[in-house]
């Protein structure tokens, strides 16, 4: 009998599990397409994107985008895959359940936490910065002490000082409560309010693109690649630092994947909604990009709102009143993104033992697991008022890696054990063998550059703590504990493998 963390869930059981579940399959492939879209393209391109330049990257910011969508492209393949050959909820979880066994999952899960629920926390930051300079464009001042976190990080000299006052960002909590009450309503309404707005957000920022580009300044693209002032700051450390913060950008194109339990024909419609909406996405982000470093300075970028201030070098209201109202909007359809699949997320946890049944009771109505969506979307809300976005992105960026690279790792595992499944789609570009096992190209790319992706996060988290700043080494180390406290005083014994059970209930 294997030690608990060794359990692994056998594939036709995580498939039977999927079918047997009461979650209504009405999503076709532009439904997926628009999820991935939707989860994506969010504070990263409004927000992290200003704070990448001006802290670590400059105009070089272009090259940190093509490296981050490099290391995604290669775990967006991974992850069709396997989408393919495992059409069942729960993502990389349900991977890592199957390929690694349950211990793994287990970190699986509590990492895409990180990735999902912790990082909608970021997205309402970014919001709330946008929905502030609207209203007060408007002649309504919210107080600071309304629209500021908890905890502050300022830099003093060469430290970093956290300052904790009484306050707390209140539109960005009150937009994680808005967004958790329209998920409880239903996937398929959910999802004609997340089309809409995914629409309208995509056109917006084509909209500054377009306007944006007859305002360039070439000359602040020069020099491209600023020079190297230290730690990671600038010169080709800053271009990795910054594709490390700039990967939180990226988070939610695989969201799709957690959507296949609702998919019509998920075999074929996931694997396209995963890479579809990795390509729109990129092109995107570099249009965006582009253009922002060629409006502002760069070291004037480091602040919530980037396209705002990039709209007021312009000297157009109307186009200002465009992005500001586009950005918020928008950023309601990454947050109804991510908390939907971080719901869906705990549902296949809360099935297999792992979490309360909580999360996995449905509204007799609609269906949805609306016990859980409401704990997830009060807790994300506490988060956004408390805690400041530059942590909760490097936070999200290396939960997000770390997920990833299990994803690759479990492309491997499988053609190695289960050479034979059937596979609606395979990676590309083939493999090699070393003494009888398969590598391939892809996944191991995948996973060289996931670690590439945490490699800079590990460093400026090790020298804040040397400048006197030990709340992100805390707060993971915090984290880390928490789920190894909690699997093993709850987890490992409720486990429905570890009871021999199949009931999905």
């Amino acid at each position: 009998m294997p030690s608990s963390g060794l359990r692994r869930k056998r594939l036709e059981h995580a498939a039977r599990d999927s079918a047997a579940h009461a979650l209504r399959r009405t999503l076709g492939p532009v439904h997926l397409v628009l999820l991935g879209v939707g989860s994506t393209v969010g504070a990263g391109i409004y927000v992290m994107t200003g704070v990448a330049a001006a802290n670590y990257a400059g105009p070089a910011v272009l090259l940190s985008f093509i490296l981050a969508g490099v290391a995604c492209l290669f775990t967006a393949l991974s992850y069709a895959e396997l989408a393919s050959l495992m059409p069942v909820a729960g993502s990389a979880y349900t991977y890592a359940y199957v390929s690694l066994g349950e211990g793994a999952a287990w970190v699986v899960g509590w990492l895409l936490l990180l990735e999902y629920g912790i990082s909608c926390a970021g997205v309402a930051s970014g919001l709330s910065g946008y929905l502030v300079s609207l209203l007060h464009d408007g002649g309504v001042l919210v107080p600071q002490a309304l629209s500021t976190t908890t905890v502050q990080v300022v830099q003093v000299a060469s430290a970093q000082v956290v300052h904790v006052g009484r306050r707390f960002d209140l539109p960005g909590a009150v937009s994680i409560l808005l967004v958790t009450a329209v998920l409880l309503v239903g996937v398929r309404e959910s999802f004609r309010i997340n089309a809409a707005i995914v629409l309208l957000k995509v056109g917006v920022l084509l909209l500054f693109v377009g306007v944006g580009l007859w305002w360039v300044q070439p000359a602040l693209w020069t020099p491209f690649i600023p020079a190297y002032e230290g730690g990671l700051h600038y010169g080709v450390p800053g271009i990795f630092r910054a594709a490390s913060l700039i990967f939180f950008a990226y988070v939610g194109f695989e969201a799709v994947s957690t959507a296949a339990g609702e998919a019509r024909n998920p075999r074929r419609d996931v694997p396209l909604g995963i890479v579809g909406a990795l390509i729109v996405c990129t092109v995107l982000y570099m249009a965006v990009a582009a253009v922002l470093v060629g409006l502002v300075p760069w070291r004037g970028l480091g602040v919530a709102d980037p396209l705002a201030v990039a709209v007021g070098v312009m000297g157009l209201p109307w186009l200002a009143l465009c992005i500001k109202l586009g950005a918020v909007i928008g950023l309601c359809s990454v947050l109804l993104g991510l908390l939907y699949a971080q719901s869906r997320i705990f549902y296949t946890m809360a099935q297999d033992g792992l979490l309360s049944t909580l999360f996995c009771r449905l509204h007799p109505r609609f269906l949805t697991p609306w016990h859980g969506t409401l704990v997830l979307g009060a807790g994300v809300a506490a988060a956004t008022a408390v805690l400041p976005v530059e942590m909760i992105g490097d936070l999200v960026s290396l939960g997000t890696a770390m997920a990833f690279g299990v994803v690759c790792l479990t492309v491997i595992w499988l053609r190695n054990v289960e050479p034979d499944l059937p596979r609606a789609f395979r990676v590309p570009l083939g493999g090699f063998h070393v003494r009888g096992i398969w590598i391939g190209y892809v996944p191991l790319l995948g996973v060289l550059f996931c670690l590439v992706m945490i490699a800079p996060l590990g460093v400026d988290m090790l020298l804040a703590l040397w400048a006197g700043n030990p709340l992100p080494v805390a707060l993971l180390a915090g984290y880390a504990l928490a789920g190894w406290v909690f699997y093993h005083v709850y987890g490992r014994h409720h486990s429905r493998m570890g009871q021999g059970s199949s009931d999905p209930r």
